[in-house]
């Protein structure tokens, strides 16, 4: 062989290996944004109007497809001569996330759900040269299916819009969008035959149509009025156009085999599972109806379902649905599981023949014992290499790729969960997602087409999400240290050094739970049931946490006039509260254990009448924190007082019981005024008080009298009609620094 023959060969291999790490699923090429590069262009510079008004017309952008050769989004950005900023990207999504990432770090500008500093430097910045970014992750992909019930449930449009404003700005190209369904599975039940009264004893009220669609639940909280489905399904389209036109390709729903029992009526023989209860649930609101995907009707149901979709939504080819979520299987058997998920893919095909099936894979974590990896791989090869993606959905803390020779071939997403239940509380894994999406793609035979966010509830912990967008746009892992003071310098438009310390102190310590395994439900007492078996464990040293707070407060004064800062100066009050909370709490077990009324009184009557009042009369003074505008916006969705009513009886069970009868109890619980004040401090004290007259008639304490008797106070907080204040009051560091003096020596004292 010549050396020219052999560098030839040389040369043959190379290219062999680039077409086979960038064309590896060639069955995904038809999915790519639809808008024109005009629409898409277009759709950033109506978004720079909403962000900066007129000082917009400082950025031109262009969008070209075909500067991205490999499907992989780019952005070039350069200055011109009279301070301008030329912004071209290969979608509308690559151009408005360049133009972020300049903002960010040419200028020091910040966009979040707390509040933006869009303090913009006269004139811009300039570019020396050609500032290009650009990514390895053909998708980033955005919400969780119960992200919509937990966050954006009562949304308007305004708010919706200035969400997917945020997605473009953090590059996010795959959302979730599954407004409005109800709509058309009402039209589809009324096509086979179902009566009114079947459909509506089917749907479960707004705020938990998440697991009616997943087949968890039926009924509770429901009938959905009429308006509801015309409302939502404007909505949608709205939605739709608005995420299509920067390029994003928004993922819709299929069948997942979940059925009212009305269809048992219409189709007797139908092969219909009856499945066991969920959660706590009985079979009143559980243990729904799902049909077989072997069964002809499921065919049926599921290409009527999807052509209703595709006729009204459009299509960009990517559909969620989820078998068996949170629900075991009825048979182990390898080749029914297969064919489980043939079947389901084919309800797919037989309309949109190009379809691409988006699984969460949460159902291998939460039923880790019956997903062994044999049957894990027989459900992903029911469906062709390539025409699935899984969702790792918690893979900061439990990936699934690793032990899966990353789903036996077929694509997935690397996600960050991140938060469940929308719980308030600072939570993060910096040191998991800071590496981990990086070992996925270098993982053998990787099978990694995107990064995503999957939490269950939003509007918390702004770091974590701007981090985790980022690393997108990554190729390697950042310097955590120096990452995050450059966020607080950005978040504040302030480079004071006390700021950058308190995040570096933050993002080490609350912010980097290591812990193996661990949930981020929100388990501090302050926000649970009382009892004498509350979980206190914290995955940080709260010094470093009482260190940062004091650095904030002292850096206050000159920073209450940022809306950012306002916010985090909340929450940072709001979380050593709730550290000493659990500290009080155990006070409060020792002296009622110890038999000493004196101890008991006095850290029972802190807790009840300063520390939790305090807390409200904190959370109250910021628009973010309040349960008023949870509930104004439900019931601003009604046309009549009987749906005002019901809405609100769905936001606040939700936030509370969970279910009638505390079914999933404080699982979605917010540390918001109000709630603050009327929902768990009423707890408090009915604790405090019971133990009291126990210790003062020589009784001993018992939980399920006391869980009666607190279930009258949950239960009357969901119907005691109180209108809540949807605007701030107090003044934020007056409260904030009044708590300090009081309660900082405290928090050293009991380190």
């Amino acid at each position: 062989m010549s050396p020219r023959s052999g560098s030839n060969l040389l040369l043959f291999i190379v290219l062999c290996l680039f077409v086979t790490a960038y064309c590896k699923f060639p069955t995904l090429d038809h999915i790519k944004p639809k808008a024109s590069n005009k629409v898409q262009g277009r759709a950033v510079v109506e978004l720079l109007k909403r962000l900066l008004g007129t000082r917009s017309t400082e950025f031109i952008v262009s969008v070209n497809k075909s500067l991205s050769n490999d499907s992989l989004d780019v952005c070039e950005l350069r200055s011109t001569k009279n301070n301008k900023i030329v912004a071209t990207g290969s979608s509308g999504v690559a151009v408005a996330s360049g133009i972020y990432n300049y903002m960010k770090y040419f200028c020091n500008c910040h966009v979040s759900w707390s509040g933006n500093q869009m303090d913009l430097p006269r004139p811009l910045p300039k570019l020396t040269g050609v500032l290009r970014i650009n990514t390895q992750h053909r998708f980033r992909y955005y919400q969780n299916v119960c992200t919509v019930s937990y966050s954006s449930v009562w949304w308007d449009w305004p708010r919706w819009e200035r969400e997917i404003d945020w997605m473009a700005l953090n590059g996010i190209n795959l959302p979730l969008a599954f407004t409005g369904q109800e709509a058309l599975w009402q039209e589809v039940y009324r096509a086979l035959g179902l009566n009114q009264s079947e459909i509506e004893e089917f749907f479960s009220g707004p705020a938990f149509l998440a697991w009616n669609r997943m087949g968890n639940m039926f009924k509770f909280g429901g009938p959905l009025p009429q308006s509801w489905h015309i409302n939502q399904l404007y909505l949608q389209f709205k939605i739709l156009e608005r995420m299509r036109s920067f390029g994003m390709i928004p993922v819709l729903p299929a069948f997942s085999g979940n059925i009212p029992k009305g269809i048992l009526r219409l189709y007797p023989e139908a092969n219909v599972t009856r499945l066991g209860p969920w959660a706590h649930f009985n079979c009143s609101f559980s243990c729904s109806y799902i049909l077989d995907p072997q069964d002809p009707l499921f065919l049926q149901i599921g290409s009527l379902y999807l052509s209703q979709v595709v006729k009204q939504f459009g299509t960009d080819h990517i559909y969620n649905t989820d078998t068996f979520n949170e629900m075991t299987p009825p048979s182990s058997d390898l080749a029914y599981l297969s064919a489980v998920s043939r079947s389901v893919f084919a309800s797919m095909t037989a309309v949109d023949p190009q379809a691409i099936w988006l699984m969460q894979g949460w159902l291998f974590f939460s039923d880790a014992v019956f997903w062994k990896p044999a049957r894990i791989q027989a459900l992903l090869h029911g469906v062709p290499l390539g025409r699935m993606i899984v969702l790792d959905l918690f893979a900061e803390t439990e990936p699934i790729f690793s032990y899966t020779e990353s789903f036996y071939g077929q694509p997935f997403i690397w996600c960050m969960l991140q938060n469940f239940g929308g719980n308030s509380g600072f939570f993060g894994t910096v040191e998991s997602i800071n590496s981990g999406p990086f070992k996925a793609l270098h993982f053998p035979n990787s099978t990694l087409v995107g990064i995503g966010m999957t939490p269950e509830g939003i509007e918390q912990n702004p770091v974590m999400y701007e981090l985790m967008s980022e690393l997108a746009w990554r190729k390697e892992p950042v310097n955590l240290s120096n990452w995050v003071s450059l966020y607080a310098v950005r978040r504040y438009g302030s480079s004071q050094n006390n700021l950058t310390a308190a995040w570096r102190l933050l993002l080490s310590s609350v912010y980097n739970c290591t812990v193996p395994h661990y949930k981020n439900h929100n388990h501090s007492p302050l926000v649970r049931r009382p009892s004498f078996r509350m979980n206190t464990d914290l995955w940080y040293d709260p010094a470093d946490l009482y260190k940062a707070w004091k650095m904030m407060i002292e850096a206050a004064p000159s920073l209450m006039s940022k809306e950012t800062f306002r916010y985090d100066l909340v929450d940072v009050t709001r979380q050593v509260l709730q550290v000493l909370t659990t500290s009080f709490y155990k006070d409060i077990s020792d002296a009622f254990h110890s038999q000493k009324l004196p101890e008991l009184l006095t850290a029972g009557g802190v807790l009840v009448y300063d520390l939790l009042p305090e807390l409200n009369r904190l959370l109250s003074s910021d628009p973010n924190f309040l349960l008023g505008t949870w509930l104004e916006r439900a019931r601003s969705l009604a046309i009549d007082d009987k749906e005002a009513d019901l809405y609100d009886m769905n936001a606040r069970n939700q936030l509370t019981l969970w279910g009638p009868n505390g079914e999933i109890i404080d699982y979605a619980n917010k540390e918001w005024g109000g709630l603050m004040e009327d929902y768990y401090a009423q707890r408090w004290g009915l604790f405090v008080h019971t133990l009291v007259e126990c210790l003062d008639s020589g009784q001993p304490f018992k939980q399920d009298m006391f869980n009666h008797a607190v279930f009258q106070v949950e239960k009357g907080f969901i119907y005691n009609r109180r209108k809540y204040p949807t605007k701030p009051h107090g003044d934020t560091y007056e409260i904030a620094y009044r708590i300090f003096l009081k309660y900082y020596p405290q928090a050293l004292k009991r380190l």
